[in-house]
């Protein structure tokens, strides 16, 4: 019949969009151990700061489970902008130093009458 699948994989759709791991390696398997510290640090204390803990640890935990963080995600988000603008203005300084090199090439081969066109506009039109 034919050769295309009938059957295809969608990776991800607008409303289910799954986040990118951004955490590896050391920085992932510290997430788990400290996540997993600071819930049994929280557990043990019991009253407002050991659910602090529990929080804070819970959150360590799931960004080592997960693989990804929210904040790295934003702080690297930003610093790929603030790359684009460096290189923005890099390039347009580099223009702007090739038109200051052709002005003064300009310059150089212009003569200069002395004619004001100010005080005595030409008449001749």
């Amino acid at each position: 019949m034919s050769d295309i699948p009938i059957v295809e994989r969608i990776d991800s759709t607008p409303f289910q969009s799954h986040p990118q791991r951004n955490v590896h390696g050391i920085e992932r398997a510290a997430s788990l151990a400290g996540g997993i510290l600071m819930v049994g640090k929280g557990l043990r204390r019991g009253c407002f700061f050991g659910l602090i803990e529990l929080a804070i640890g819970g959150a360590v935990l799931a960004r080592g489970i997960t693989g990804y963080c929210g904040a790295k995600n934003l702080i690297e988000k930003n610093r790929d902008e603030m790359n684009k603008a460096r290189s923005r203005i890099e390039r347009v300084g580099a223009e702007l130093g090739q038109l200051k090199t052709k002005a003064k090439a300009a310059t150089e081969t212009a003569t200069v009458t002395g004619n004001d066109s100010l005080k005595s506009p030409v008449t001749d039109i």
